[in-house]
């Protein structure tokens, strides 16, 4: 029987070798933290650094203008979104008890199956939010007068 602190890939069972979840959990975690860092720091520059709007036009920071510094705070945030999902699928059976036990006060977990497919709904539910939010948003933008 498999212990719950280890985690088998498939070269790993190849070669008989084990990945700590543990290691596994410190190394997400410290990604998240320099992504966070990372998007911090982008974001203070992008907002405070460089002139606001279209004044930042022609202005360079270490080679990179304003469209690529917003570029990149894309790309970061990205990655951060990333890790903060795979974090969360890594603890979803904590976070499930967390909800069931300690919100809806019921004793019996839901069994692996049905974790998953409240798992899956609710991050088809939060994207099919998050679409929402940016359709509108491209179907209401004004463009400035002429």
């Amino acid at each position: 029987m498999e212990s719950h602190d280890t985690l088998h890939t498939e070269e790993a069972t190849a070669t008989g070798a084990r990945i700590s979840r543990t290691l596994i959990n410190f190394w997400l975690d410290t990604v998240l933290m320099l992504a966070f860092v990372a998007l911090s720091i982008i974001s203070v520059i992008v907002q405070f650094v460089f002139p606001p709007g279209v004044a930042a036009k022609g202005w360079l920071l270490w080679r990179m203008n304003y469209g690529q510094w917003c570029s990149l705070q894309f790309a970061v945030l990205s990655i951060l979104g990333f890790g903060i999902v795979v974090h969360v699928m890594l603890h979803w059976t904590w976070v499930c008890g967390v909800v069931v036990r300690k919100l809806l006060h019921q004793k019996e977990l839901p069994d692996d199956g049905l974790r998953t497919v409240y798992g899956v709904g609710l991050l088809i539910a939060l994207l099919l939010a998050s679409a929402t939010v940016v359709g509108v948003a491209m179907l209401t933008i004004q463009m400035p007068p002429q």
